[in-house]
Protein backbone atom coordinates (compact mmCIF):
# COMPACT_ATOMS: atom_id res chain seq x y z
CA UNK A 1 0.00 0.00 0.00
CA UNK A 2 1.18 3.48 -1.05
CA UNK A 3 1.47 5.69 2.22
CA UNK A 4 1.42 9.70 1.84
CA UNK A 5 2.99 11.70 4.51
CA UNK A 6 0.34 14.78 5.38
CA UNK A 7 1.17 17.82 6.89
CA UNK A 8 -1.99 17.82 8.97
CA UNK A 9 -1.39 21.26 10.91
CA UNK A 10 -0.87 23.08 7.82
CA UNK A 11 -3.61 25.33 6.67
CA UNK A 12 -5.51 27.89 7.56
CA UNK A 13 -8.37 25.06 8.64
CA UNK A 14 -5.98 22.79 9.97
CA UNK A 15 -6.34 20.28 11.28
CA UNK A 16 -9.97 19.27 10.67
CA UNK A 17 -10.26 20.17 6.97
CA UNK A 18 -6.68 18.44 6.26
CA UNK A 19 -7.80 15.09 8.47
CA UNK A 20 -11.33 15.25 6.72
CA UNK A 21 -9.57 15.45 3.27
CA UNK A 22 -7.19 12.39 4.13
CA UNK A 23 -9.49 10.10 5.70
CA UNK A 24 -11.85 10.60 2.63
CA UNK A 25 -8.43 9.20 0.24
CA UNK A 26 -8.10 6.32 2.13
CA UNK A 27 -11.67 5.60 1.37
CA UNK A 28 -11.76 5.73 -2.21
CA UNK A 29 -8.10 4.90 -3.26
CA UNK A 30 -5.47 2.08 -1.79
CA UNK A 31 -3.60 4.35 0.43
CA UNK A 32 -2.61 4.94 3.75
CA UNK A 33 -1.81 8.53 5.55
CA UNK A 34 0.87 9.05 8.17
CA UNK A 35 -0.91 11.96 9.69
CA UNK A 36 1.92 14.80 11.19
CA UNK A 37 0.79 16.85 13.88
CA UNK A 38 0.30 17.21 17.32
CA UNK A 39 -1.06 13.64 18.64
CA UNK A 40 -3.65 14.48 21.27
CA UNK A 41 -5.01 17.19 18.57
CA UNK A 42 -5.23 14.63 15.80
CA UNK A 43 -6.74 11.75 17.63
CA UNK A 44 -9.81 14.40 18.89
CA UNK A 45 -10.15 14.78 15.09
CA UNK A 46 -10.46 11.17 14.25
CA UNK A 47 -12.62 10.51 17.03
CA UNK A 48 -15.25 12.24 14.91
CA UNK A 49 -14.79 9.75 12.38
CA UNK A 50 -16.67 6.31 13.73
CA UNK A 51 -15.52 4.18 10.41
CA UNK A 52 -12.03 5.36 10.14
CA UNK A 53 -9.54 2.27 9.18
CA UNK A 54 -7.00 2.90 11.48
CA UNK A 55 -5.14 -0.17 9.60
CA UNK A 56 -4.81 3.21 6.64
CA UNK A 57 -4.12 6.08 9.48
CA UNK A 58 -0.45 6.19 11.31
CA UNK A 59 0.21 9.63 13.77
CA UNK A 60 3.70 11.05 13.95
CA UNK A 61 4.01 13.78 16.56
CA UNK A 62 4.91 16.81 15.78
CA UNK A 63 4.01 20.06 17.93
CA UNK A 64 5.13 22.55 16.16
CA UNK A 65 3.88 24.35 13.24
CA UNK A 66 5.24 26.99 10.85
CA UNK A 67 2.67 29.54 10.82
CA UNK A 68 1.82 31.36 7.37
CA UNK A 69 3.51 34.74 8.75
CA UNK A 70 6.74 33.51 9.95
CA UNK A 71 9.58 33.80 7.38
CA UNK A 72 10.47 30.02 6.43
CA UNK A 73 14.29 30.25 6.75
CA UNK A 74 14.20 31.39 10.27
CA UNK A 75 11.29 29.17 11.08
CA UNK A 76 12.68 25.95 9.86
CA UNK A 77 15.80 26.86 11.77
CA UNK A 78 13.84 27.78 15.11
CA UNK A 79 11.62 24.99 14.76
CA UNK A 80 13.79 21.77 13.14
CA UNK A 81 10.35 19.24 14.72
CA UNK A 82 7.52 21.34 12.86
CA UNK A 83 5.26 19.18 11.24
CA UNK A 84 6.06 20.20 8.03
CA UNK A 85 9.67 19.31 8.41
CA UNK A 86 8.47 15.45 10.00
CA UNK A 87 6.96 15.01 7.53
CA UNK A 88 9.17 15.11 4.52
CA UNK A 89 11.44 13.12 6.82
CA UNK A 90 9.24 10.29 6.55
CA UNK A 91 9.43 10.25 2.64
CA UNK A 92 12.85 10.90 3.17
CA UNK A 93 13.25 7.84 4.97
CA UNK A 94 10.79 5.79 2.80
CA UNK A 95 8.49 5.56 5.60
CA UNK A 96 5.98 7.20 3.11
CA UNK A 97 6.05 7.38 -0.97
CA UNK A 98 4.92 11.43 -1.25
CA UNK A 99 4.25 14.08 0.75
CA UNK A 100 1.07 16.61 1.00
CA UNK A 101 1.12 20.21 2.88
CA UNK A 102 -1.55 23.18 2.55
CA UNK A 103 0.88 24.85 5.01
CA UNK A 104 3.41 27.37 4.75
CA UNK A 105 4.19 27.18 0.79
CA UNK A 106 7.69 28.69 1.28
CA UNK A 107 8.42 26.21 4.30
CA UNK A 108 7.28 23.27 2.16
CA UNK A 109 9.29 24.10 -1.07
CA UNK A 110 12.54 24.32 1.67
CA UNK A 111 12.06 21.08 3.82
CA UNK A 112 11.32 19.19 0.62
CA UNK A 113 14.71 20.52 -0.80
CA UNK A 114 16.15 19.84 2.31
CA UNK A 115 14.91 16.05 2.76
CA UNK A 116 15.08 15.28 -0.75
CA UNK A 117 17.65 17.10 -2.82
CA UNK A 118 17.10 18.20 -6.13
CA UNK A 119 16.71 15.55 -9.62
CA UNK A 120 20.09 15.49 -11.30
CA UNK A 121 20.08 18.44 -14.21
CA UNK A 122 17.51 20.78 -12.34
CA UNK A 123 18.29 23.58 -10.47
CA UNK A 124 15.61 25.18 -9.36
CA UNK A 125 12.23 23.90 -8.17
CA UNK A 126 8.98 25.17 -9.65
CA UNK A 127 5.39 24.58 -8.49
CA UNK A 128 2.68 23.82 -11.31
CA UNK A 129 -0.64 25.31 -11.27
CA UNK A 130 -3.56 23.48 -12.68
CA UNK A 131 -5.91 26.29 -14.66
CA UNK A 132 -8.63 25.71 -16.61
CA UNK A 133 -9.12 26.63 -20.53
CA UNK A 134 -11.66 26.69 -23.53
CA UNK A 135 -10.85 22.82 -24.06
CA UNK A 136 -8.97 21.06 -21.34
CA UNK A 137 -6.99 21.52 -18.10
CA UNK A 138 -3.60 23.37 -18.57
CA UNK A 139 -0.32 24.11 -16.73
CA UNK A 140 0.72 27.03 -15.48
CA UNK A 141 4.83 26.93 -14.07
CA UNK A 142 6.12 27.80 -11.98
CA UNK A 143 3.69 29.86 -9.90
CA UNK A 144 6.22 30.75 -6.88
CA UNK A 145 8.48 28.47 -5.88
CA UNK A 146 11.43 30.56 -7.87
CA UNK A 147 11.58 34.35 -8.36
CA UNK A 148 14.47 34.71 -9.83
CA UNK A 149 15.00 32.82 -13.13
CA UNK A 150 17.79 31.86 -16.15
CA UNK A 151 16.76 30.99 -18.84
CA UNK A 152 18.05 27.40 -18.60
CA UNK A 153 15.64 27.29 -15.82
CA UNK A 154 12.12 28.13 -17.63
CA UNK A 155 13.82 24.97 -20.17
CA UNK A 156 13.76 22.59 -16.96
CA UNK A 157 10.25 24.24 -16.01
CA UNK A 158 8.85 23.56 -19.80
CA UNK A 159 10.64 19.83 -19.53
CA UNK A 160 8.78 19.01 -16.31
CA UNK A 161 5.56 20.75 -16.88
CA UNK A 162 5.31 18.31 -19.63
CA UNK A 163 5.79 15.31 -18.17
CA UNK A 164 3.01 16.68 -15.60
CA UNK A 165 0.65 17.42 -18.07
CA UNK A 166 1.13 13.93 -19.55
CA UNK A 167 0.84 11.80 -16.38
CA UNK A 168 -2.34 14.45 -14.76
CA UNK A 169 -4.19 15.00 -17.85
CA UNK A 170 -3.03 11.63 -20.68
CA UNK A 171 -2.07 14.75 -22.89
CA UNK A 172 0.29 12.86 -25.40
CA UNK A 173 2.86 15.98 -27.13
CA UNK A 174 1.37 18.92 -24.47
CA UNK A 175 2.25 21.88 -26.59
CA UNK A 176 4.50 24.10 -24.45
CA UNK A 177 3.90 28.11 -24.58
CA UNK A 178 6.28 30.72 -23.06
CA UNK A 179 4.62 33.56 -21.04
CA UNK A 180 5.51 36.85 -22.54
CA UNK A 181 4.01 40.20 -23.42
CA UNK A 182 3.82 39.58 -27.34
CA UNK A 183 3.73 36.57 -29.80
CA UNK A 184 7.26 37.36 -31.44
CA UNK A 185 10.30 35.50 -30.38
CA UNK A 186 12.03 39.44 -29.75
CA UNK A 187 9.15 40.65 -27.44
CA UNK A 188 9.83 40.50 -23.47
CA UNK A 189 12.89 40.77 -21.50
CA UNK A 190 15.96 39.02 -21.85
CA UNK A 191 15.10 36.02 -19.81
CA UNK A 192 12.18 35.51 -22.25
CA UNK A 193 13.94 36.37 -25.59
CA UNK A 194 16.96 34.19 -24.36
CA UNK A 195 14.66 31.21 -22.78
CA UNK A 196 13.03 31.43 -26.19
CA UNK A 197 15.65 30.15 -28.23
CA UNK A 198 16.16 27.66 -25.67
CA UNK A 199 12.63 25.90 -26.06
CA UNK A 200 12.88 26.22 -29.56
CA UNK A 201 15.45 24.00 -29.65
CA UNK A 202 14.16 21.63 -27.09
CA UNK A 203 12.86 18.47 -28.10
CA UNK A 204 9.28 19.57 -26.11
CA UNK A 205 6.19 20.71 -28.45
CA UNK A 206 7.16 24.27 -28.28
CA UNK A 207 4.53 26.65 -29.83
CA UNK A 208 6.42 29.81 -28.88
CA UNK A 209 5.04 33.00 -27.20
CA UNK A 210 1.79 32.99 -25.37
CA UNK A 211 0.53 36.54 -24.28
CA UNK A 212 -1.67 36.54 -20.82
CA UNK A 213 -5.01 36.82 -22.75
CA UNK A 214 -4.82 33.45 -24.38
CA UNK A 215 -3.66 31.72 -20.81
CA UNK A 216 -7.02 30.43 -20.05
CA UNK A 217 -7.70 29.65 -24.07
CA UNK A 218 -6.18 26.69 -24.50
CA UNK A 219 -3.30 27.69 -27.09
CA UNK A 220 -0.96 25.94 -24.62
CA UNK A 221 -1.28 22.99 -22.46
CA UNK A 222 1.60 24.04 -20.57
CA UNK A 223 2.69 27.60 -19.97
CA UNK A 224 6.03 28.61 -18.58
CA UNK A 225 7.03 31.87 -16.52
CA UNK A 226 9.32 32.53 -13.65
CA UNK A 227 7.87 32.06 -10.23
CA UNK A 228 6.94 35.67 -9.65
CA UNK A 229 4.98 36.48 -12.92
CA UNK A 230 3.21 33.22 -12.31
CA UNK A 231 2.43 34.02 -9.01
CA UNK A 232 1.13 37.58 -9.81
CA UNK A 233 -0.81 35.78 -12.75
CA UNK A 234 -2.51 33.02 -10.73
CA UNK A 235 -3.56 35.74 -7.84
CA UNK A 236 -5.29 37.77 -10.51
CA UNK A 237 -6.87 35.14 -11.74
CA UNK A 238 -8.18 34.01 -8.32
CA UNK A 239 -9.39 37.43 -7.03
CA UNK A 240 -11.09 37.84 -10.51
CA UNK A 241 -12.80 34.78 -10.64
CA UNK A 242 -14.36 35.85 -6.62
CA UNK A 243 -15.19 38.99 -8.12
CA UNK A 244 -17.21 37.68 -10.86
CA UNK A 245 -19.08 35.17 -8.84
CA UNK A 246 -20.03 37.63 -6.91
CA UNK A 247 -21.27 39.81 -9.39
CA UNK A 248 -23.39 37.12 -10.97
CA UNK A 249 -24.94 36.56 -7.13
CA UNK A 250 -25.71 40.41 -7.02
CA UNK A 251 -27.12 40.91 -10.61
CA UNK A 252 -29.57 37.22 -10.17
CA UNK A 253 -30.58 38.21 -6.61
CA UNK A 254 -32.42 41.44 -7.00
CA UNK A 255 -35.77 41.64 -8.55
CA UNK A 256 -38.24 38.91 -8.72
CA UNK A 257 -37.52 38.40 -12.34
CA UNK A 258 -33.65 38.07 -11.46
CA UNK A 259 -34.61 35.55 -8.76
CA UNK A 260 -36.21 33.57 -11.54
CA UNK A 261 -33.22 33.49 -13.98
CA UNK A 262 -30.92 32.36 -11.38
CA UNK A 263 -33.11 29.49 -10.87
CA UNK A 264 -33.26 28.62 -14.19
CA UNK A 265 -29.67 29.00 -15.15
CA UNK A 266 -28.38 27.40 -11.44
CA UNK A 267 -27.19 24.39 -13.31
CA UNK A 268 -24.98 26.19 -15.83
CA UNK A 269 -23.89 28.67 -12.04
CA UNK A 270 -23.15 25.16 -10.35
CA UNK A 271 -20.78 24.07 -13.76
CA UNK A 272 -19.32 27.16 -14.01
CA UNK A 273 -17.88 27.18 -10.42
CA UNK A 274 -16.89 23.52 -11.02
CA UNK A 275 -14.82 24.40 -13.60
CA UNK A 276 -12.92 27.53 -12.08
CA UNK A 277 -12.73 25.99 -8.67
CA UNK A 278 -9.20 24.98 -7.11
CA UNK A 279 -10.10 22.16 -5.10
CA UNK A 280 -11.04 19.80 -8.09
CA UNK A 281 -7.59 19.61 -8.59
CA UNK A 282 -6.37 19.54 -5.40
CA UNK A 283 -3.25 21.19 -5.42
CA UNK A 284 -0.24 21.82 -7.07
CA UNK A 285 3.32 19.49 -7.36
CA UNK A 286 6.81 20.50 -6.39
CA UNK A 287 8.72 19.54 -9.33
CA UNK A 288 12.61 19.08 -9.47
CA UNK A 289 12.55 18.07 -6.12
CA UNK A 290 14.07 14.25 -5.71
CA UNK A 291 10.72 13.56 -3.67
CA UNK A 292 6.51 13.77 -4.81
CA UNK A 293 5.53 16.84 -3.14
CA UNK A 294 2.11 18.16 -3.51
CA UNK A 295 1.82 21.77 -2.30
CA UNK A 296 -2.43 22.72 -1.63
CA UNK A 297 -3.91 26.37 -0.79
CA UNK A 298 -3.97 27.36 2.27
CA UNK A 299 -7.72 27.76 2.00
CA UNK A 300 -7.76 24.24 1.26
CA UNK A 301 -11.27 22.15 2.18
CA UNK A 302 -11.49 18.41 2.48
CA UNK A 303 -12.00 17.85 -1.17
CA UNK A 304 -8.92 19.51 -2.01
CA UNK A 305 -7.07 17.96 0.61
CA UNK A 306 -8.71 14.83 -0.75
CA UNK A 307 -7.95 15.18 -4.22
CA UNK A 308 -4.72 16.38 -3.36
CA UNK A 309 -4.08 13.28 -1.25
CA UNK A 310 -5.15 11.15 -4.68
CA UNK A 311 -3.10 13.14 -6.67
CA UNK A 312 0.29 12.19 -4.89
CA UNK A 313 -0.54 8.37 -4.92
CA UNK A 314 -1.44 8.61 -8.66
CA UNK A 315 1.94 9.86 -8.78
CA UNK A 316 3.63 7.48 -6.74
CA UNK A 317 1.94 5.03 -8.55
CA UNK A 318 3.05 5.94 -11.67
CA UNK A 319 7.16 6.70 -11.30
CA UNK A 320 6.16 10.65 -11.44
CA UNK A 321 9.68 11.34 -10.34
CA UNK A 322 11.13 8.63 -12.09
CA UNK A 323 9.65 9.89 -15.43
CA UNK A 324 10.46 13.51 -14.91
CA UNK A 325 14.36 12.33 -14.38
CA UNK A 326 14.02 10.46 -17.66
CA UNK A 327 12.34 13.45 -19.12
CA UNK A 328 15.23 15.67 -18.22
CA UNK A 329 18.05 13.52 -18.81
CA UNK A 330 17.04 13.49 -22.66
CA UNK A 331 17.21 17.10 -22.99
CA UNK A 332 20.33 18.62 -24.39
CA UNK A 333 22.62 18.82 -21.53
CA UNK A 334 24.69 21.79 -22.51
CA UNK A 335 20.87 23.79 -23.06
CA UNK A 336 19.75 22.55 -19.41
CA UNK A 337 23.10 23.97 -17.91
Amino acid sequence: MIWVAVDAMGGDDGPRDVVDGALAATRHFDLGVALVGATGVLEGELARHEDVDRTRVRLVDATDVVRMDESPAAALKKKPGASIVRAAALVARGEAAALFSAGHTGATVMAAHGAFGMLPGVDRPALAATIPTKRQPAVLVDVGASVDCRPAHLLQFAVMGSMYARVAFGIETPRVGLLSIGEEPTKGNELTRDAHRLLKAAPIAFIGNVEGRDVYSGKADVIVCDGFTGNVALKISEGLVDVMQGFLNEELSGTITERLGSMLTRRAHRHFRLRMDYSEYGGAPLLGVAGITIVGHGRSSAKAVRNAVAMAYRFAANDFIGRVERDIAAAAPSQLS
